[in-house]
């Protein structure tokens, strides 16, 4: 909504819902009907033989490689950039743990000139990739790099691509370790002021790409499509992988564009433009946020109940937020605590739609559990309560014209953000890599689920601050502390960062769960990253989301 605000705009004496409601005009979608012209889409018998017959030839090229050398680390970081290191997991871990134990050198390529451990590039390389799998190398090893104040020197300047390695490298860091604070404050300062006009185009665009969304906070699919041009430009790319990332995109592109094809007509049928005309539509913005959180062919059945659930998560928002009153969202309310059928009956019309379309999703989903699963419908139907519950107390704050403390506000704010329950159903349709174990640790709120919900928070009041009517962080910490508007998004953007950093220490070694189940928060916190660091992109679709959207789903990669 396009409504500006004070220090405190939602408190005004007298709130008319129906002026409320008569208010709201969101954007309509912008994609309309589009996706259902791929409703026939099929991956051939012989493009899957093709793929494979590739695959095979870039394994080969990956199990070949010296783990000792150079070469090895720059193709299994080119792999995971391309978004193909699906394909070659095990292949990866193996050489990784390879390195991680055994190798204290590396091999120098042809060009190299003297020892090449000693090479900024090559230390923060390898650093990023021992601890993207979960090893946790001390940042120690960058010392050799600063000076006696223990400043990085200035020298390193000349050294682009170093420069570069050591920015991404950066982003791995967790509470506590001030010489990756101290990099990632070098770096980005001396980046920006590097003239790209002396780097070669392919390194000029990374680094451009860089400052604009570091690899660790990109979505692992629009993170492909960019490099992928990138590593054409680069003249030391290896055809043989540049040929397969570029005919396993497209084929994925092709089963991404089936699966929104098929929950696009699910969409119609339910028929929430005109029964629920004040919700936000934006299917596809949701299908892009799922495949931010897996993309993989083997997740089709995650995303398909995933998708589902967020889209219907994303009404329920806007049926507390701007549309219900306070006596039919506990009418509401409570129907979702009961979970049952009968419920609806006490519910105004327009619940009955959306409570109706979400208790059939969630039988869906315990339709698509095999025999000894129902524990997974169960703790996504129990997150799904809470979300809910969360919703209501905040519109309870609102029509009270209650401001709680910043702390009693996240203590609700947290569940609100959807996150812990996006987090848990998205291991619903994960198959046998789930446990029964895993589900209760989301539900236990653990660190990492808690800090993507809270940079999915925060990243969300401050996007949408002067704009939502609705109470948020930084309307509470304003008040509270009696601080300025800069002030609160100060404070709040680096709570952002050291959620970031919790994320990254539970990614590491000893984990409580494995890393295909943290990745699901990570990826999660990456999707928020990208829709709220330059405002609300998902209420209000701008030109470069669509852009995105459009790289991602409908423009296939072509050979220059």
């Amino acid at each position: 909504m396009e409504i500006q605000s004070s220090v405190c705009p939602i408190f005004s004496e007298n709130v008319n819902m129906e002026d409320v409601r008569r208010s709201v005009t969101y954007h309509p979608s912008i994609w309309g009907d589009y996706f259902l012209e791929f409703a026939s889409n099929e991956i051939s018998e012989s493009e899957k033989a093709e793929l494979l017959r590739q695959k095979e030839e870039v394994r080969r090229l990956l199990t070949k490689t010296s783990d000792n050398s150079l070469l090895k680390l720059e193709l299994i970081n080119a792999i995971q950039r391309l978004g193909v290191c699906y394909h070659f997991e095990k292949e990866i871990e193996v050489s990784l743990q390879r390195i991680h134990e055994g190798a204290n050198y590396m091999e120098c390529n042809e060009n190299d000139e003297g020892n090449v451990d000693d090479k900024l590039h090559v230390v923060a390389l390898r650093f990023r990739l021992l601890r993207q799998q979960g090893y946790n190398l001390s940042p120690d090893v960058f010392k050799k790099f600063m000076d006696r104040e223990g400043k990085f020197k200035e020298s390193l300047v000349d050294d682009a691509q170093g420069m570069l390695s050591l920015y991404e490298a950066a982003h791995l860091g967790i509470r506590g370790e001030t010489i990756l604070d101290e990099a990632l404050e070098f770096c980005s300062s001396r980046l920006e002021s590097m003239a790209v006009d002396k780097m070669n185009k392919s390194l000029a665009t990374q680094v451009y790409e860089a400052m604009k969304n570091p690899i660790r906070k990109t979505l692992p699919r629009l993170g492909a499509a960019k490099f992928l041009s990138m590593y054409q430009e680069d003249e030391s790319h290896d055809e043989t992988l540049l040929k397969f990332a570029r005919l396993d995109f497209n084929l994925l592109q092709k089963l991404h564009q089936k699966e929104l094809s098929d929950l696009t007509r699910w969409w119609k049928a339910l028929d929430f433009k005109n029964k629920l005309p004040f919700a936000r539509h934006r299917l596809v913005e949701c299908y892009f946020w799922i495949l931010g959180i897996y993309f993989e062919p083997q997740y089709q059945l995650a995303r398909k109940i995933l998708s589902k659930v967020l889209i219907l998560a994303s009404a329920i928002d806007d049926i507390y937020d701007v549309y219900g009153t306070l006596d039919e969202l506990q009418l509401f309310t409570d129907a979702i605590q009961r979970w049952d059928i009968c419920a609806m009956e006490q519910l105004p019309p327009y619940m009955k739609t959306c409570y109706k379309a979400l208790l059939d999703v969630y039988a869906e989903m315990e339709e698509s559990e095999e025999e000894g699963e129902s524990y997974r419908q169960y703790h996504a139907t129990e997150e799904m309560k809470k979300l809910v519950s969360a919703y209501y107390k905040e519109a309870e704050w609102l029509y009270n014209k209650h401001t709680p403390t910043t702390e009693e506000y996240m203590k609700v704010a947290i569940p609100s953000a959807a996150y812990i329950m996006v987090v848990a159903t998205s291991l619903v349709g994960m198959g046998h890599l789930v446990t029964r174990d895993d589900f209760r640790w989301v539900s236990s709120e653990p660190l990492a689920v808690t800090a993507s919900s809270v940079i999915s928070r925060l990243m969300d009041d401050i996007a949408g601050y002067g704009f939502e009517k609705k109470l948020s962080a930084v309307e509470c910490y304003m008040i509270e502390n009696r601080a300025s508007k800069e002030e609160a998004f100060e404070d709040l953007q680096k709570q952002v960062s050291n959620a970031w950093k919790d994320i990254n220490q539970e990614c590491l070694h000893p984990m409580v769960v494995s890393m295909p189940i943290l990745m699901r928060a990570l990826n999660a916190a990456r999707v928020i990253h990208l829709l709220y660091k330059d405002g609300d992109g998902y209420t209000h679709p701008k030109t470069e989301i669509k852009e995105l959207i459009k790289s991602v789903l409908i423009e296939p990669v072509l050979a220059i």
